[in-house]
């Protein structure tokens, strides 16, 4: 009996199980249909989801339907862009929800959400994205027609959501991230009791100004609800912002006309502790074990209407009175600190809105430090008037408050400044409504940046006036680098304020400065791979002129000597104007400008070279040896003018020579050649044995090249070796790649004795008729392997031409002369014979004598 029963009971399980399993398959398509329809019903935009699913399992002993990857899409005038995207919505029902007609709404006890997104936009006319409810003139018959979902809410749970509001007129831009929301009550009553827990990070934005940055929220709250009534009453409520307790009380309640606020609120306590909560948790250390003394006080109230004209009037103030603080384990503390500070609006006009700061105050060790500050007209021409004065030792600044630095501060600032000025008039240039005056210093700072590298300020000390900062001395250290700086600055409001130009005059003074002590690395390594960082831009904002001289700069390699010049950033680039450096035994000038306005930065550069060593030179900067390689065998110095252009390496600021183009014009001074440290010449050295490469000269050879598209065009120049003249031209690339032309106007006399032997039966008129020999060696392949051919074979039959015509010449004159001799009767000895020279025997001697050119020791 008893098997039988747990057989049944068995089989009716199996069946259950088979049910459950079996249901989103019946249910599906019903279920899928009425989401769409409810969605299509009331919404005015693009919607689309990957998938609808239905669970017996997922929330048993309720059905749960399941919405993967919601979204909606807004369409004009917010065209493209995501009101709402949720990565997961639960909606969870009675089981019995399932079967009811199709007349019938399914009603939905509870739903969930988990990361999601949600925009909230206003454009420049006030127009909202969220208004996507279609409006029609049969809504009122529409709402009593039956619904595919009905609402009977009992609690809801939002998961990881990021809200963000921006309004386009006002430039406000809230974001609330990381947003955990949950709720309790029941929304089938027209009143009801609703118990939230709420945890969030908030960041507020106003006009580009930074007001909130990831401040912790957190809002444990009872609200009473009167939806009938669009009422919302803070019951029971305690809320954290980073560490600071706040209670609230009051409602607001939604109107035709907008929202009605009437709410108070108010930190619980009055210990200081609440101010070190303000400041976020990983900054403000154990609060725990911090002792304080005096108090620190937040109330306020907001009442009235918030609609498209008017804000609630409200009063904010904060306030602490002889407070201090001392965290246990650091040695200082801080005291006699007072906070006096209101932000109020009295009319309901957010113009109207005003902030006081009467007073903040405080002393470590002897040091004191004084703000005041008010500002008035916020919204239409913010009035400022602001006074700073005191001392601070930097190095206490750690001592007495938990900052985590990798390198602790130190130095002295002191101030005294007082400024007064509205925003219309910083905008508008119009310095006589801007007051400015007092002075500010420091000593003995030192700063460590990301790149480990210090900085010390030995001493700064600026003035500061109407129009100007007048930086009166600034003498720091980096490295190995030494600087002292003195000048203006003008416009400092502007840029600071309203991101206008920032413009100064100064000049620099310098014994070493190195470039490398100023560099950021551009690459790092993650994971074992080369990540490079960001390009390299010149402030968009400044014109800054600096006059600058040092006595010596490092660059990568090179040491340059005496080093001045005029230094213009303006408009995203930099001018160079006039900067000479002594450097490879002689002076280089630059004049030129460096851009990175376009995508790509760009340079456009002319220098110039008086009397510097060649083979320095043309070895250490890279550059200048893809232009001319074979200045590496060469020793002398050298005039020249450069002019260059072309693209820059955006990260590394090096040219792009693909994109390099220019020409330059030099010349050679006492130079020497070295064939040794040139393959090309050693291979040239080996082909052409009538000149001594070692003993050309090359003194005041000028020479003219050009260069594009990775080429170097040398314009075809003359050498005078001995009484040989070589003619040479041709181009190379930055490849290293080569195809030279030389040309040799070989005289007949160096094609070695046996030649010379005919040459000499020649008399002197006929010799002279003999014509130099042209020789001609091509240069190819590249400048570590390099290939060299000759055309000797055409230079060996012209040359044996030449000294045939003239033997046969000479014969024939003989024969006429001895013909007309012997028909004028003059008598000779005719029984002795001429004799002379077979023609086949001067062709072999002269072939010999060409051959014995190429094969000989060199001429001496």
């Amino acid at each position: 009996m008893l098997k039988k029963i747990l057989k049944g009971i068995g089989i009716f399980l199996l069946v259950v199980i088979i049910a459950l399993a079996a249901a989103p398959f019946l249910f599906k398509d019903k279920i899928q249909q009425l989401v769409l329809k409810s969605i299509n019903e009331k919404v005015d935009a693009k919607v689309a989801f990957d998938d609808v699913h239905l669970s017996l399992f997922k929330s048993f002993p309720r059905a749960n339907v399941t919405i993967d990857k919601l979204a909606i899409i807004n369409k004009a005038p917010f065209e493209g862009d995501t009101l709402l995207y949720a990565g997961e919505v639960n909606l969870k029902m009675s089981v019995r929800e399932l079967f009811k007609g199709d007349g019938e709404p399914m009603n939905i006890e509870s739903f969930s959400s988990t990361n999601g997104v949600v925009n909230i936009l206003f454009d420049k006319n006030g127009v909202g994205n969220f208004d996507i409810a279609i409006k029609d003139d049969k809504e009122k018959k529409d709402n009593s027609e039956s619904k595919p979902f009905a609402m009977n809410i009992q609690n809801y749970e939002i998961e990881n959501l990021r809200f963000t509001y921006f309004d386009e007129r006002s430039k406000v831009k809230m974001v609330i991230d990381s947003l955990n929301h949950t709720g309790k009550g029941n929304f089938a009553a027209s009143k009801l009791d609703l118990t939230t827990k709420t945890t969030a990070k908030v960041s507020l934005d106003m006009d580009k100004t930074n007001y909130m940055k990831n401040v912790k929220l957190d809002l444990d709250a009872i609200l009473g609800i009167d939806l009938e009534n669009s009422k919302y009453t803070f019951k029971d409520n305690k809320a954290l912002i980073n560490q600071l307790p706040l209670e609230f009380d009051g409602f607001i309640q939604i109107v035709e006309a907008g929202q009605e606020y009437d709410l108070t609120f108010k930190t619980p306590t009055s210990s200081f502790k609440n101010f070190l909560g303000v400041i976020p948790e990983a900054y403000a250390g154990n609060l725990n074990t911090v002792q304080t003394t005096g108090d620190f006080k937040v109330s306020g109230f907001a009442k009235g209407l918030y609609s498209d004209t008017t804000i609630p009037k409200f009063n904010l103030a904060i306030a602490s009175n002889n407070a201090s603080f001392k965290y246990p384990d650091l040695p200082k503390s801080v005291e006699n600190i007072v906070i006096d500070t209101k932000i109020i609006n009295e009319s309901g006009n957010l113009n109207d809105t005003y902030i006081n700061l009467d007073k903040l105050s405080f002393r470590i060790d002897q040091d004191v430090f004084n703000v005041q500050a008010n500002v008035k007209n916020i919204v239409e021409n913010p009035l400022v008037d602001a006074k700073l004065k005191g001392t601070i030792n930097l190095g206490n600044v750690s001592k007495a408050y938990p900052v985590k630095l990798d390198t602790p501060l130190s130095g002295i600032l002191k101030a005294d400044v007082e400024t007064k000025f509205d925003m219309k008039s910083v905008e508008a240039n119009q310095y006589q409504n801007i007051q400015a005056m007092g002075n500010a210093s420091i000593t003995g700072f030192k700063y460590v940046d990301a790149d480990k590298k210090t900085y010390t300020i030995n001493t700064a000390a600026a003035q500061f006036s109407n129009q100007k900062i007048n930086l009166q001395q600034l003498d720091m250290t980096t490295g190995k680098t030494d600087l002292k700086v003195n000048g203006t600055l003008e416009n400092f409001l502007g840029y600071a304020f309203k991101n206008q130009e920032l413009r100064g005059n100064f000049t620099m003074k310098s014994n070493q400065f190195l470039v490398s002590d100023f560099m950021s690395k551009t690459e790092t390594t993650v994971n074992n791979k080369t990540v490079t960082t960001e390009a390299v831009k010149i402030p968009k904002l400044l014109n800054v002129t600096l006059n600058a001289s040092a006595n010596t700069v490092v660059y990568d390699n090179l040491n340059l000597k005496d080093v001045s010049g005029k230094i213009v950033v303006k408009d995203e680039a930099v001018s160079l104007q006039n900067l000479k450096t002594s450097i490879f035994n002689g002076l280089i000038t630059a004049t030129g400008d460096v851009s990175t306005k376009g995508k790509v930065p760009t340079f456009d550069m002319n220098l110039g070279l008086t009397t510097v060593d060649i083979n320095q030179t043309f070895t250490q900067l890279d550059m200048m040896k893809k232009i001319a390689p074979i200045a590496e065998a060469i020793n002398g110095k050298l005039n020249s003018t450069i002019k260059l252009s072309g693209n820059l390496d955006a990260k590394t600021m090096s040219p792009d020579l693909n994109t390099l183009s220019g020409d330059l014009f030099g010349q050679l001074l006492s130079t020497t050649v070295n064939a040794k440290n040139s393959a090309v010449l050693n291979k040239l050295d080996e082909k052409v044995k009538f000149i001594d490469l070692q003993k050309l000269n090359l003194n005041d050879l000028k020479a003219n090249l050009t260069f594009k598209d990775g080429k170097v065009n040398v314009k075809p120049f003359d050498i005078k070796y001995q009484d040989i003249k070589i003619n040479v031209g041709g181009q190379h690339g930055f490849d290293q790649s080569m195809n030279y032309n030389l040309k040799f106007d070989v005289p007949a006399k160096y094609l070695g004795n046996d030649a010379n032997k005919l040459i000499a039966k020649l008399t002197p008129a006929e010799a002279n008729k003999l014509e130099n020999i042209p020789v001609t060696a091509i240069l190819t392949g590249n400048f570590k392997n390099p290939k060299v051919s000759t055309d000797i074979e055409q230079a060996v039959t012209k040359l044996a031409n030449q000294l045939v015509k003239a033997e046969k010449d000479k014969l024939v004159t003989k024969g006429t002369s001895a013909l007309e001799n012997l028909l004028g009767g003059n008598k000779k000895d005719t029984t002795k014979t001429q004799t002379s020279t077979p023609k086949e025997d001067v062709k072999t001697k002269v072939s010999e004598g060409i051959k014995g050119l190429f094969n000989k020791k060199k001429k001496e």
